[in-house]
């Protein structure tokens, strides 16, 4: 059995992560919860990706979940006047694109654009 080099063994590693995360994320859409053991996730592993191409997912992932939880509260706040609605589900539609997005760009080893 060939052993891969560190580097490559972290990055591998690294992929993993991004792809629970991912999933994490996206059963959020179901169970709310799996959000917050993502984001802490992202937290924990963002300092091992620095100055890999997986750097970037960090981010976006941890920028989905910041701007995703602004738009809910937004909504929350709005609701009354019936423009939460619009903004719940502008903001949905945001999140699941995110999500699809990095994923798919995970998968075919991308990096995620700068935001």
């Amino acid at each position: 059995m060939e052993t891969l080099p560190a580097a490559d063994e972290k990055l591998a590693s690294l992929k993993t992560i991004n792809h629970v995360t991912y999933a994490l994320y996206a059963a959020s859409l179901f169970m709310g919860v799996t959000a917050i053991v993502a984001i802490v996730l992202n937290y924990i592993k963002r300092d091992d990706a620095r100055g890999t191409w997986l750097e970037s997912h960090f981010r976006w992932q941890i920028g989905t979940f910041w701007w995703s939880l602004l738009w809910l509260v937004v909504g929350a706040i709005t609701w009354i006047i019936l423009i939460g609605w619009l903004v719940w589900g502008v903001a949905f539609v945001w999140f699941i694109y995110r999500i699809a997005k990095g994923w798919l760009n995970l998968n075919d080893n991308k990096p995620m654009p700068v935001q």
